[in-house]
């Protein structure tokens, strides 16, 4: 298991250094534009290196257990996803065709069962909940070091809980995510030199909803803490989305209303923002590991108690974005 994570690390930092030192026609760049909160053209094929990174940990664990640890089904979702953001980023597909590309790879994935198993969940909350995870991990990719680093906690805490069930397969799954995005966040921690882009947001949003799903059937997390462990992307995501809506705004065009974005505006930058939803990342992390082993009504507690801290955390940015006081 150890050997199969530094080869996902090493592999995934070698190549995140060699895509941000090459320069070419085929790499695709981030031109910065009055939405961005970067200032220089950056190269976002980072998630090119994430995904190698993790192929190869896999292809280790393979060569030396004889197991291979991704379903048929998961990998055929990850290539195509993989596939249209490389086309995009070079022949711009239209929103309408993505999302009808994703609720049929989503839709696969649920006929296969590679995500539910032999449990009943409601198929159109899980669709819409997979298709939601692959966009709202997009949408949130957007500050230096910040998808990296809820993948490396989200993940992580699934890996150590899977850990402590027995759950080995899984666990080491979840940790070869993890190991393979440390070594992109080498390169992506502020000041970014490398961006993950859509190959590696869209696919960590679907890996991400297939964990939770996961998680859930094998009796190793309850989905509600599952969304616990990703609410700083799922929380942040899904208010904007519906102010936007309410708004009647484009919602599939860029912005810079998320409240991440916000704090990265008003003065606070990428470094300081970033260590603060780490800190925010670990706090609903720890809440999820500790409320795994209590009872039903202590578990609804938790989830109650962070639906406040964020009612309260989303009410002083936007005390502090009225005053235009960047240290609050």
């Amino acid at each position: 298991m150890l050997l199969a994570c530094i080869i996902a690390l090493t592999t995934s930092a070698l190549i995140a250094w060699i895509l941000s030192h090459t320069r070419g026609r085929w790499l695709a760049l981030d031109i910065p534009n009055r939405r961005s909160l970067h200032s220089r053209p950056t190269p976002r094929t980072g998630g090119l290196a994430i995904l190698a990174g993790a192929a190869a940990g896999v292809f280790t664990h393979w060569l030396l257990d004889g197991q291979l640890l991704l379903d048929t089904a998961i990998a055929g979702a990850i290539f195509t996803l993989l596939a249209v953001a490389l086309i995009d980023d070079h022949y711009h597909i239209a929103a309408g065709l993505r999302l009808l590309i994703q609720a049929t790879v989503v839709a696969l994935l649920l006929f296969s069962e590679a995500v539910t198993g032999p449990v009943s969940l409601p198929w159109f909350a899980v669709l819409l909940g997979l298709m939601w995870m692959i966009n709202l991990y997009n949408f949130m990719d957007g500050m230096d070091g910040f998808a990296a680093g809820m993948a490396i906690f989200g993940f992580g805490t699934f890996a150590l809980l899977a850990w402590q069930a027995g759950n080995m397969d899984f666990a080491l799954g979840n940790a070869i995510i993890v190991a393979a995005c440390a070594g992109f966040l080498l390169l992506n921690f502020p000041p970014a030199k490398l961006f993950m882009g859509d190959a590696g947001s869209t696919v960590l949003g679907l890996l991400a909803g297939v964990v939770i799903l996961k998680a859930h059937v094998d009796a190793i997390l309850p989905v509600w803490l599952g969304l616990l462990v990703f609410s700083p992307f799922i929380v942040d995501a899904s208010i904007t989305l519906t102010a936007r809506l309410l708004r009647g705004e484009r919602v599939w065009t860029a912005h810079k209303s998320h409240y991440y974005q916000k704090l990265v505006e008003s003065g606070w930058g990428h470094r300081k923002t970033v260590l603060a939803e780490y800190v925010l990342m670990a706090g609903c992390c720890a809440s999820a590991v500790l409320a795994a082993g209590l009872s039903l009504a202590s578990q609804i507690s938790v989830f109650g108690g962070w639906t406040v801290i964020y009612t309260i955390l989303i009410y002083q940015i936007h005390r502090a974005e009225q005053r235009g006081d960047p240290q609050t």
